[in-house]
């Protein structure tokens, strides 16, 4: 079981697959939860004549920027961006815990230097929402379903951010099994050999299998009759979420050696 606090536990690669495969769980059931709904532009745009009024008329981006930005500032009171496996998507206004600070040892390197969470938005927004969701002419249903929307909207984007930075210790893990092979290809800034050292197509495979497997058994148990099939379920991770995932790896480990820590994850070098 993976424990922020014991550093031993972090590096584990089973203990690193059991997170994902949980995470899976979930993002698989926010997927076809989501394909309920239809796509609502309205809602991504940032043109202020076109998406729902705001309190912050100033605001530069969407209306769902803006509840997700809200969110993550009531969010980091509670400590969620203390939590090395959270990355905010609005860095520059998360606020301080109102829950005291938790002392996490340092797991990775260079850890906030990396984030994804754009270009995640990008693509939740761009190419995820037409596999699986449906446009309609029906706005009074549309605006009937904006809140419920917006709500799974973000939950989807915090669980696929939290998934593709797992990456980076993945990456972390990767190196520590073998410190002298990857710090050569670091040396030779070998992005190639990288990519190659990281990729297990075996895994990749029974990946994709278990989320066909699964996607059937939701689908066909409470979603009948839905645009999602485990077909797109497949095709998400295998074109998206798993090469934008091993992009985290591939960076994390092109500047590893820039913020060196200990091996055995206890403290810095010094």
């Amino acid at each position: 079981m993976m424990n922020f606090l014991k550093p031993e536990s972090v590096y584990k690669l089973e203990n690193i697959r059991n997170e994902l495969v949980q995470m899976e769980d979930f993002i698989i059931f926010q997927l076809i939860k989501r394909s309920e709904y239809p796509i609502s532009s309205i809602l991504y745009s940032a043109d202020e004549k076109t998406r729902p009024q705001l309190p912050d008329e100033e605001f530069n981006g969407s209306f769902m920027d803006y509840m997700h930005r809200e969110l993550e500032i009531l969010q980091s009171k509670l400590r969620r961006f203390d939590s090395p496996d959270e990355m905010p998507f609005f860095p520059n206004d998360i606020q301080p815990s109102l829950l005291e600070k938790i002392q996490y040892p340092k797991l990775l390197a260079n850890k906030h230097e990396i984030n994804y969470n754009n270009k995640i938005r990008d693509l939740y927004v761009n190419k995820l929402l037409d596999l699986i969701a449906d446009q309609t002419p029906d706005t009074e249903y549309i605006n009937q379903q904006l809140g419920s929307i917006t709500v799974i909207d973000i939950e989807l984007l915090q669980n696929l951010s939290r998934r593709i930075h797992f990456g980076l210790f993945v990456a972390e893990s990767k190196f520590r099994s073998d410190v002298e092979g990857f710090t050569k290809l670091i040396t030779n800034k070998d992005y190639d050999g990288i990519y190659e050292a990281i990729t297990n197509n075996e895994v990749e495979e029974r990946i994709l299998k278990r989320l066909e497997d699964k996607g059937d058994s939701y689908i066909y148990k409470s979603f009948k009759n839905k645009k999602i099939t485990s077909k797109y379920l497949v095709t998400i991770y295998k074109e998206f979420i798993i090469p934008m995932t091993k992009e985290v790896e591939v960076e994390y480990l092109m500047n590893r050696l820039k913020d060196d820590i200990d091996v055995t994850g206890m403290c810095p070098i010094k």
